[in-house]
């Protein structure tokens, strides 16, 4: 018989955020007044190069350099609450504009600079952003939105610094993320400045962070888990973070490690799983290396062992999404459990619900459809421009993001899977009818379905099953092709299977996970 729900405070119980709340303030002012000489950020493009010839910044330069690029962009004529889109590699400049639009008041929209032309220009026209922020090389159509280019760049880091940071209200608008959406087109996430209050849950409920750590981060600042993790929360705690944009080459992470003394590592368990193929983590000295930190995919209980066996090093999961970041982890000095993710962090309100409707929280054991209470600081203020797709995400007091989980009598969450087709790709959420629409237009496709396949134990891939066009002969690498043109690479399939038809039910909807068990 299942114990009966766990009692639970219905709403979150952590610090309020105070009602006026900048994040740039809140990551940057009290280091720059109080440590201003300590290294904030170091930028690495070569990891064989002494780390003398790092980029460095100290906390004094990087909140002037802020507020000035704050400045500059009000006086080219944005004006506060506006979208700047960021389409740039891993820079301190990206990181500049992205802490300066929020230090003026607007708002900016990291995107990834894997993405395709077309793609970008999607974002570009849905955000409506006034502005773009492009890396020499790279093309898309910008309609009427103005171009911040190289030079446009050097203007505002010259400019003189703004004196204070937008006395911005912490339900006020700050960024715009772009996730998957369930119609296949990706849709905007809308954030407010009280998103960063509504991190500290993680700082010692995941991290266990302190002003003495260095963070290394392996991931895109497009991404909310490394503008989180790489940026935003070291440098709230006062901490030091270490960027890396050289080539991207799996060997470089333990040099890093060892080269920077970082005590904090934060990756996907796909590229921890790397690492141990591929590395000699013998060769390199990682003992200041405290513990990594996992998140974007589900870690395995093998790969946790072999990470502990090979380095001696704990890794701590959590378990999170674009609307809400993470809410549920381990940490130092929690019981780690095999298959789960761990419990929610301490403050936040989380529960699984009645997968049919129904707002009470399930006994313990039960499986129900995972969901955070709307008083979360950490969760977004909605989908920009999809009230139909907001809709249907909210259930009275309670935000629902699709997952299926349980928790044991421990309070330790266990997944099971998605209420969805959405898939998983190194950590993004990917629509697969954003995938079968790209591949939809090549000339030798009939039908295309695809999701997510299962290659190993610990180990899924996208994978395209395709009914090929009468006549026409398969040709896998022409379909994979087509996607490399087409998609961002997180998003391409990496297998194609051909088959005679799909899979459908008596409505004639494609059943994607029959295809996956095929």
């Amino acid at each position: 018989m299942p114990l009966p729900a766990p009692a639970i405070a219905r709403g979150y119980t952590g610090e309020p955020c105070p009602a006026s709340f900048n994040i740039a303030r809140y990551c940057l002012a009290r280091a720059a007044k109080e440590t201003p000489d300590k290294i904030a950020l170091i930028v690495v493009g070569d990891a064989d190069a002494p780390l003398e010839n790092a980029e460095r910044w100290t906390y004094g330069a990087l909140d002037e350099a802020v507020r000035r690029v704050a400045a500059g962009l009000l006086a080219e004529g944005f004006a506060p609450g506006e979208r700047l889109m960021i389409r740039m590699p891993n820079t301190s400049d990206y990181a500049l504009l992205f802490f300066g639009a929020l230090a003026a008041g607007i708002v900016p929209l990291p995107s990834s600079s894997q993405l395709t032309a077309e793609e970008a220009d999607f974002l570009l026209s849905d955000s409506a952003a006034s502005a773009v922020a492009l890396a020499p090389g790279m093309t898309m159509h910008t309609n009427d939105a103005k171009v911040i280019d190289a030079a446009m760049l050097e203007r505002l880091k010259a400019h003189a610094p703004r004196v204070a940071y937008a006395d911005t209200a912490a339900n006020d608008p700050a960024f715009l993320v772009y996730t998957s959406g369930t119609s296949g087109r990706p849709k905007g996430v809308l954030h407010a400045h009280r998103s960063a209050w509504g991190r500290r849950p993680m700082y010692q409920g995941w991290y266990g962070i302190e002003a003495s750590d260095t963070m290394l981060h392996a991931g895109a600042f497009n991404w909310t888990y490394t503008l989180g993790v790489g940026l935003t929360d070291p440098w709230a705690n006062g901490a030091t973070t270490v960027l890396y944009n050289g080539e991207k080459d799996v060997q470089v992470w333990p040099k890093l490690m060892e080269k920077t003394h970082a005590t904090l590592f934060a990756a996907v368990p796909t590229l921890y799983r790397q690492i141990l193929k591929y590395c000699d983590l013998a060769a390199h000295d990682i003992s200041a290396l405290r513990h990594g930190l996992t998140a974007g995919e589900a870690l395995s209980p093998a790969l946790l062992d072999q990470w502990c066996a090979a380095t001696g090093k704990e890794l701590y999961e959590a378990l999170g999404m674009s609307e809400c970041s993470t809410y549920v982890s381990t940490a130092p000095g929690m019981e780690i459990r095999a298959g789960s993710p761990g419990r929610p962090q301490p403050g936040r309100c989380v529960a699984a619900l009645p997968v049919e409707g129904g707002s009470e929280p399930l006994p313990s054991g039960e499986v129900g459809l995972l969901a955070v209470h709307r008083s979360d600081p950490g969760l977004m203020l909605g989908y920009w421009r999809r009230p139909d797709e907001e809709a249907e995400v909210y259930r009275g007091e309670w935000f629902i993001g699709g997952d299926l989980a349980s928790f044991d009598d421990a309070g330790y969450m266990h997944y099971h899977g998605r209420a969805d087709d959405l898939m998983n790709a190194m950590g993004y959420r990917v629509s697969p009818q954003e995938v079968e629409a790209a591949l939809a237009t090549h000339p030798d496709v009939q039908e295309v379905a695809v999701t997510e396949l299962r290659v190993r134990d610990d180990l899924s891939v996208i994978a395209a099953f395709v009914v090929p066009k009468e006549a026409s002969e398969p040709d896998a690498a022409s379909i994979l092709g087509w996607a490399d043109a087409r998609l961002a690479a997180y998003k391409r399939p990496r297998e194609v299977v051909f088959v005679s038809g799909l899979p459908r039910t008596a409505n004639g909807k494609v059943m994607r996970r029959a295809l996956a068990r095929s």
